[in-house]
């Protein structure tokens, strides 16, 4: 399977829910980087420091989260995904879109890194009171 397809397998299992495949693609030493501002902003090495510091979080403190990808690129090992973030913080009962670009390196059918760019003042805005 190619880079790019296991990519979209990515976004199609987490859009499902199924955190478990979309972990399983993670290379055990994955840097992950969330956009500095973004509620989970830092770096996250490993498969659990990434359930843990994000995709729990997303799961308990979002209603609705989605990371609904428009456009693939393929760059070989890079595949860079541009798309939509939408949910509601449930803290505040405030929704809230924002585009996203996503750069994944591949290596040996594993993501080894993740590099999150997003507008997070949108995302912040959600956030506040």
């Amino acid at each position: 399977m190619s880079n790019l397809n296991s990519v979209r397998g990515v976004y199609d299992a987490f859009a499902k829910g199924d955190i478990p495949a979309v972990l399983d693609f993670l290379s055990p030493k994955i840097d992950w980087t969330e956009a500095e501002g973004f509620p989970y902003g830092g770096t996250y090495v490993g498969p659990q420091s990434v359930l843990e510091g994000v995709f729990m979080r997303l799961g308990t403190e979002w209603e609705g989260f989605a990371a609904v990808p428009d456009e693939f690129i393929d760059g070989g090992d890079t595949v860079v995904v541009l798309g939509k973030y939408s949910g509601t913080y449930k803290a505040t009962g405030k929704s809230f879109q924002a585009n996203f670009a996503h750069v994944r390196k591949v290596r040996e059918g594993k993501a080894v890194r993740f590099v999150q760019y997003v507008d997070t003042l949108i995302v912040q805005k959600a956030l506040q009171p």
